[in-house]
């Protein structure tokens, strides 16, 4: 041995490659644990707010990246980072859904999102802003009220969702500009 560690020769190889020899190797997936892991939990706890959740759903999503290793194919132009992001941000949001359902999760308004409602929000109770909104998006095609809330109550960026949707960013704000257009002129109707 020319004075070189296995992890000296492994930590060359890509993601992509690392990815495909843990099949057989599975050791070598903590290389992806290491190069992921703190990306992940700030991607994460942006979403979620909660480090514990956080930490949980970055766990989940690795052992469904370890779990799923087959399920993965290079192709040009398709790297395993966009792959593990969808993964986590799938798990991310599976989480989430599952608490607000528990009622452990309370919406916090982006203040963009709050100027949308208007000034008639400052003077009303949460429950009753969030009724609001509610109401509202149900009236809304699937896909506006679908953007908004990922943009504006969960506070996804318009590239994460782009992301999770395998489409443009240039789309995405395109449909949130449109969904705060139909948002506003829906407001109107029930203030």
């Amino acid at each position: 041995m020319l004075g070189f560690s296995t992890t000296d020769q492994t930590n060359n190889l890509s993601d992509e490659e690392i990815l495909m020899r843990s099949r057989r190797e599975p050791w070598l997936f903590a290389i992806l644990l290491d190069r992921y892991q703190e990306a992940f939990l700030r991607k994460t706890r942006a979403i979620v707010r909660s480090p514990e959740d956080a930490e949980e759903i970055v766990q989940d999503a690795f052992t469904k990246i370890y779990l799923n290793t087959e399920k993965f194919t290079p192709q040009e132009g398709a790297k395993f980072s966009s792959w593990a992001y969808r993964i986590l941000l799938n798990t991310a949001f599976t989480l989430y859904q599952k608490r607000v359902k528990e009622g452990q999760r309370f919406v916090n308004l982006d203040p963009e999102f709050e100027h949308l409602i208007g000034e008639r929000s400052l003077h009303s109770g949460f429950e009753e802003e969030r009724d609001l909104v509610e109401r509202i998006l149900v009236r809304m095609p699937g896909h506006f009220a679908s953007v908004l809330r990922l943009h504006y109550i969960e506070r996804w960026s318009q590239e994460d969702i782009a992301a999770q949707n395998e489409e443009s960013v240039g789309a995405v704000k395109a449909r949130v500009h449109r969904a705060k257009e139909q948002f506003r002129r829906l407001l109107a109707t029930v203030t």
